[in-house]
């Protein structure tokens, strides 16, 4: 975890991320990803020098009627002296029974985020931390270039006027293999998504696309982050 620490508290100071008094919604899904970035902000309250809440927040989807057992994350949560909303919403429902989306991401994705958003703000949060970590990155990067012929990304630090809320992303320093290894090393709990499309979405055909990229072209991930900075794509 303190390789995954170093990463976030970079990040953070890199792109200014937390400020006194800030309070900060962590999206927990319950995989690696969102479970490592609540402990990870839950751990750096006393090393940062900055005084900010934290509260973690589930948004259950849902999928194929049944509610997840969270659990797990509620023991962490608790041991980790950290607040835990859990919402139980219909949107699995919505996408794929009511909807049948064949592409189902892009509408997933977008009412998780406004109902995270909607929740965060009555927590009483200003900012919302999300879990995308360095492979994402590149591979949303990758996604646009291919896909819609334009290049971009997500933002380090985004502010929504509409909401008031500003969106951080303390993991964008942090390769999914060292996040992995905290999971594994830390013995964190991980909810297994039920989600009909885990595993056959376009992100995972374009992560093994760099991947078979990266064994051909050692480094080209690297040097496709490096260039983002450096072009200071979508304000990185």
């Amino acid at each position: 975890m303190q390789k995954m620490i170093g990463y976030m508290r970079k990040a953070i100071t890199d792109y200014h991320m937390l400020e006194n008094g800030d309070s900060v919604a962590v999206g927990v899904s319950g995989g690696k990803d969102s479970v490592t970035l609540l402990c990870g902000l839950a751990k750096l309250r006393s090393i940062l020098g900055i005084d900010y809440k934290v509260v973690a927040i589930t948004l259950d989807p849902g999928f194929g009627g049944e509610q997840t057992d969270y659990s797990p994350i509620q023991k962490l949560c608790n041991e980790l002296d950290v607040p835990y909303i859990i919402k139980r919403t219909q949107i699995g429902e919505v996408v794929f029974d009511i909807r049948k989306e064949e592409n189902p991401c892009s509408l997933c994705a977008r009412m998780r985020r406004g109902a995270l958003h909607d929740a965060a703000i009555e927590a009483g949060c200003n900012k919302v931390a999300l879990g995308h970590h360095y492979d994402d990155a590149i591979e949303t990067f990758m996604m646009n270039l291919f896909n819609e012929g334009r290049v971009g990304c997500f933002q380090p630090v985004t502010y929504l006027s509409r909401k008031n809320i500003t969106m951080i992303r303390p993991m964008v320093y942090a390769p999914e293999k060292d996040i992995k290894s905290a999971v594994n090393r830390c013995e964190l709990p991980v909810v297994k998504s039920k989600c009909p499309a885990d595993g056959v979405t376009e992100r995972t055909r374009m992560k093994e696309y760099l991947v078979n990229l990266d064994h051909e072209h050692r480094g080209i991930k690297k040097r496709i982050f490096g260039a983002m900075v450096r072009g200071h794509v979508s304000g990185w």
